[in-house]
Formats: structure tokens, sequence, C-alpha cells
């Protein structure tokens, strides 16, 4: 097991030479374009290559249609592009809008960003709340891919389902960083599958094509 956090512009400036932590989750961004960059992004990822923590990212969700996530999931690589994490590419789903839709059309959306992503060689994952895992999501896909589970305050996830991540807590303290920050434990041994799988920049270019609004987007992105 190792002992980690996930951070994102709502922790502000870190002090990444006083953070003691066994891996890093970074908000990549969200949303369909490439500019809704975490504003943080650049220099967390930067601290944490600079003091030798394992990092992996999450990007949030507003997708209501599978071609929402095609576009999620385009701006996604673009932002990533160039880097390499040890620990998976979450796909981070919890707006009750979205969620609103049901079981099938929320199962649509995430099947179609993972399923882009993970052509495009990397380790993805989802990330959801115990209760909208169990509620909204086909058995299929947290089957195929890792599973990063939010329920906090309990001795264990209230979820029967398999998952590699657990966001146990919102009120962490660590040195470094100035108020509350997610707290979480990791149960896979991600950087060792992930490079030995040659995925998340540890490996060769990939190429996808797609076709969105009648227009062909062809793309090398190097993982």
């Amino acid at each position: 097991m190792a002992n980690g956090i996930d951070v994102s512009e709502w922790q502000g400036e870190i002090d990444w030479n006083r953070v003691k932590t066994d891996f890093v989750i970074i908000r990549a961004g969200y949303g369909k374009q490439a500019n809704q960059t975490d504003k943080y992004f650049e220099q967390n990822y930067k601290g944490c290559k600079s003091n030798n923590i394992p990092c992996g990212v999450y990007w949030y969700s507003y997708a209501k249609s599978p071609e929402d996530a095609e576009r999620e999931a385009l701006a996604c690589l673009e932002v990533i592009r160039e880097k390499q994490f040890e620990y998976p590419i979450y796909y981070d789903v919890e707006e009750q809008s979205v969620l609103s839709m049901g079981k099938t059309a929320v199962s649509d959306i995430i099947r179609t960003f993972l399923d882009i992503v993970e052509k495009n060689g990397c380790f993805v994952g989802l990330y959801m709340s115990a209760n909208a895992l169990a509620s909204y999501v086909e058995s299929e896909i947290t089957e195929k891919y890792t599973v990063w589970v939010a329920n906090y305050d309990v001795p264990k996830p209230d979820y029967s389902g398999k998952y590699g991540m657990w966001q146990k807590s919102a009120k962490g303290r660590i040195n470094g960083i100035d108020g509350d920050v997610d707290i979480n434990e990791s149960f896979e041994n991600y950087p060792d599958i992930i490079s030995n799988a040659k995925l998340n920049g540890f490996g060769k270019s990939h190429k996808i094509t797609l076709i969105i609004d009648g227009e062909t987007i062809i793309d090398n992105y190097p993982f």
C-alpha cells in the first residue's frame, strides 16, 4: 500500500520541497478545451518531478454525450502530451447533471473517454464516489479499467467492486500545503505496472484518427 494526495488549483501554491508523500494525482484540467488546463498543473507537475514524487493526473468531466467525451479526451491528451506519469490518467465523473442522465448514458460517456485515451498509450482509470460507481456505471467498465473510489471517513469503501485506489478523506494536512488536501491509499504498484507496459510516456508514440462533427482529426501523441 502507498499513501498519497491529490491536488488542484484549489490548493494554491505548493512548496513541493517540503511535501513528503508516496504519490500525487494532479488535476490536469476540465471540460472540452485544452485551454481549460488547471492553472497550477504545470507547476505541480514540475514540483513532483523535481522532487522525485511519482504522479498521475485526473481530468474533470462535464460531458453530457459521447461526442463531448471525445473532445474532453483530446483536450486531456493535448495537455498531458510529452510528459511521463507513474500513476494512471483518471476520468473524474461526478457532476450531478451528468449522473442524472442515468447508467446507460453515463457509461457511454465514460467508455468513450477511457477508450480514446487508452488507445493513445495511456494507463487509464475512473474516479467516482462509491455510490455513483454502484449506481451509474456498467460493470463491464469497472471490470476493465482501474477504479479510484471516493468514500470519506469510513473504515473501508462502501463499494463491492474492484478498486485500486481509495480517496479516504478531504481533510488531510501535509507539510508544504496550506489548508486541507485529499488523502488517498493505493493498493496497486502502478509505477511498475505502467513502466513495464511502456505506457504514460514510457513507450512509443501512438496515432489515433477521430472524426468529430465531420472533421477528421489525426494527431500523434508521444505515449
